[in-house]
């Protein structure tokens, strides 16, 4: 069961300028988006214990998010 709400996707959607969207078009995005966020998630998460805390505070999740863009723009 996804964890992001479909009206949530919708309105982000159409926050960009789309003027519809599909049910299958937000499905897809909430899908994308959902393992991003686990992704940068479980990379800050590791970020936060190498610095010796277990609080994940905004810079981790900064930093991981930057760090997965950077993979990805790599093709990695």
């Amino acid at each position: 069961m996804p964890d992001i709400a479909f009206s949530a996707v919708d309105r982000i959607m159409r926050k960009a300028g789309a003027e519809r969207v599909s049910e299958d078009g937000v499905e897809a995005l909430r899908d994308v988006i959902e393992t991003l966020a686990l992704e940068i998630s479980r990379e800050a998460i590791a970020l936060a214990k190498h610095a010796g805390r277990k609080t994940v505070n905004a810079e981790d999740v900064k930093l991981a998010s930057r760090k997965l863009l950077a993979l990805t723009k790599l093709g990695i």
